[in-house]
This record gives structure tokens, sequence and C-alpha cells, in this order.
């Protein structure tokens, strides 16, 4: 009776975990991880196929491993027990035995640590490729620059397009169900040809971050003050996601990683529409704005670079980030917060080479005009920005 009720349980549990267990099939359609997933995400890359290879055979290993040795010990355990009449053996040491178990284990790892060796060399030979992309780590964002190849001169930030009403914070409930992709989207995607090779040059502005695909094989840090690479080449069309998964601050877990691989032909048509985008948003730093016009655009800069550290209500984060609101550098001389905004100051980086003059010129004027704010000089044209930078 006993056992037939631990028969059962046993069954019940084995029936929970088949359940539970995933496959390939059911990997997330967009490219993230599946709910429960166990197993790593499916390779499309060589490099990722090997890895894959790699961690089995490292397990198959192990696991015949495992069941020799508890099988040698356990037999003995059994076949040689007192009970049976067994008397311990009275040998001291067998030179045969200590010869076996010193080669044996050298044999296994050799037989490890080849296939894996060839694996770790390719992942570095970053040679011959087809694109050239800089990907630079910041908090809490990564930008792009497309260095050489098809699409020379792009370039981009990518942030969290995940909205905030999904997330909540700490002791708020979020007010928006959360998508499929819940912390897993960004604004602008990289998008690569399929079957081409593709050299990833990493660093970092702030802190070390690292850039992870893992359909990729991909896991390289992005150090500040210096330049690390890495490559891809991906062999199937389709959506691919990670993070950063290096611990960089707070909003570490808000830094999603999005790449997408295209064929050929729309890899072009992207190019060129990503280049037309980027040649009208190119404004005449000449041109006089308004100072509506300036606040409109300035909202939306604000939203997409500052209100992770400074907050949508300007009151920063006490003891980490100064707030804006009441700020005497936002109220005070508008040179001052223009300089700070070009060249960076402790946390704050410099923005010069990520937003425009417009959008530099932007941005003060919607702090300096928003919340409590009512600076004396509340206007900043681009024309400003530009002599400040020379």
């Amino acid at each position: 009776m006993k056992q037939a009720k631990r028969l059962k349980s046993f069954l019940l549990g084995a029936s929970l975990l088949a359940a539970s267990l995933p496959t390939w099939a059911v990997v997330d359609s967009q490219g993230g991880p599946a709910v429960r997933e166990l197993n790593l995400q499916t390779p499309v890359t060589q490099i990722a196929e090997q890895i894959y290879s790699i961690h089995n055979l490292m397990l198959i290993i192990c696991l015949v491993i495992f069941v020799a040795v508890f099988g040698v010990m356990f037999y003995s355990i059994l076949k040689h027990r007192k009970s049976l009449g067994h008397k311990p053996a009275t040998f001291h040491e067998s030179t045969s035995v200590e010869i076996a178990w010193t080669i044996v284990p050298f044999l296994i790892v050799i037989g490890m640590a080849l296939p894996a060796t060839k694996t770790v060399v390719a992942m570095k030979d970053t040679s011959n490729a087809d694109i050239t992309i800089k990907a630079t780590g910041m908090q809490w964002k990564w930008g792009y620059d497309y260095l050489k190849g098809e699409g020379e001169g792009i370039s981009f930030l990518s942030t969290l397009a995940t909205p905030r009403t999904q997330v909540g914070a700490p002791g708020v409930a979020p007010t928006e169900a959360r998508g499929d992709n819940y912390l897993l989207e960004v604004d602008n995607e990289v998008v690569v040809p399929v079957n081409k090779k593709v050299r990833l040059i990493t660093t970092a502005n702030d802190v070390i971050h690292s850039w992870t695909i893992p359909a990729f094989g991909v896991k390289q840090d992005a150090i500040p003050g210096y330049v690390r690479d890495t490559w891809f080449k991906a062999e199937k069309v389709g959506i691919y996601r990670g993070q950063c998964v290096e611990l960089c601050g707070k909003e570490h877990a808000f830094m999603p990683i999005v790449v997408k691989v295209v064929s050929e032909e729309d890899y072009k048509l992207w190019v060129d529409g990503k280049k037309k985008e980027m040649a009208a948003k190119a404004d005449d730093p000449n041109k006089v704005w308004t100072i509506d016009e300036l606040k409109q655009r300035g909202e939306k800069v604000y939203a997409s670079n500052c209100v992770a550290c400074h907050q949508a209500s300007g009151k920063g984060v006490p003891g980490a980030f100064p707030a804006l609101d009441g700020s005497g550098v936002v109220a005070g001389p508008k040179d001052a917060q223009v300089h700070l905004l070009l060249n960076g100051k402790g946390v704050m980086p410099s923005w010069k080479a990520t937003l425009s003059d417009t959008e530099i010129a932007a941005v003060i004027t919607y702090t300096r005009n928003n919340w409590s704010n009512k600076s004396a000089e509340n206007i900043v044209q681009p024309a400003e920005v530009l002599a400040a930078r020379k």
C-alpha cells in the first residue's frame, strides 16, 4: 500500500514536470525567452550552435562520470557489506589505481577542452566583417554607430519602449497590463542583413555594461575607456532580444537589446529610409525657434534622455540625481547649463555627441519653463549651443 502511494506521487510529480518543461517550439515568437524556459534559446548563428553542442557534451560527460562513480560506490556498498560476510581489504595502496585516476581525468579534461578552445578562438575572429557597428553603453540606453559597410554613417540611440505605466514603481502597482515583450522592447532596433558577418565594437561612457544576445551566442562587456569587439552572423531572419547583463545601476533592468535580422533587399530599404530620416532631423542650427516650439521639442528630448534620472516631476532622486525643479543651475545664467549638457559633470554624461544643437537648446528651454521654474533667461537658441561647442 505504501509503495503504491509512493508510485502515485512519483507519477504525479513526473507529469507536472513534463508539463512544465519547454521545448524549442515554445520559444517566444518575438525572439525573447519562453515562459518557464529551462533550455538555451534557439541558436541562429554557428557560434551559438557550437556553444549549445558543447553544453550538451559537457552534461553528457558529467552524467556518465556521475553514473560510473556512484554505480561503483553503491555496488561496493551493497555487495561488500558486513552482513554478507565480507571483510575489509588489507592492502595499503595501489600504484596502478593512482596512475589510472590521474591519467583518466586528464584525458577527460583534454577531450572537453579541445572543442571548447576551438569555439573560443572562433568567437574572437572578427576579421573580414561585412558590417562594423559600435555599441556604446550608457545609463541606461545603448547608442549605435554604423562604422563600416552598407549603412555607414547611421547613428541612433536605442531606449526602452515599454511604457512606465506597465512598469510601476516601488510600492506603486502598474496601471497597464504588461505586454509579451515586457522590458525587452526598444524604440530603435539594430537592423542587420541575414548571412552577413557583423563586427560589434563595444565601449561605454559611464560604467561597465554588457551587450548580450543569447540566440547569437554573444556576450561582450562594454567598458569605459576600452574598446572590445565580437561578431555574429545570423542565419535566420527574425527579431532577437537580449539585455545588458552587467549590473550597471538602478535602471539596469531597463536596458534591452533588440536586433532585427532582415533580407539584403529589406536591409537596403532600411538604410535608405534611415539616412533620409537622419537628414530630416539634422536641424539648421541657425534657425530661430519660438519658445513654444522649443518647449514642445524639449519635452520629447527630456522624456527620451533625462526622465530616468531627473524624473518626470523634475524632483530627481535624493542622494543620487539632483532635482531640476527649483535648481540653481536651471534658474541661473543659461551659459552654465549649456556648458553642463555639452561637457557633463560627475554622473551627468556629456550630451555633445548624442544630442544635436537643437535638441540641447530645446531641452534646456523646456526645463527653464517647466514645473515651478520661471528662469529670467528662459530661452536658448540652437545657435547659442553651436557657439558654445567651439
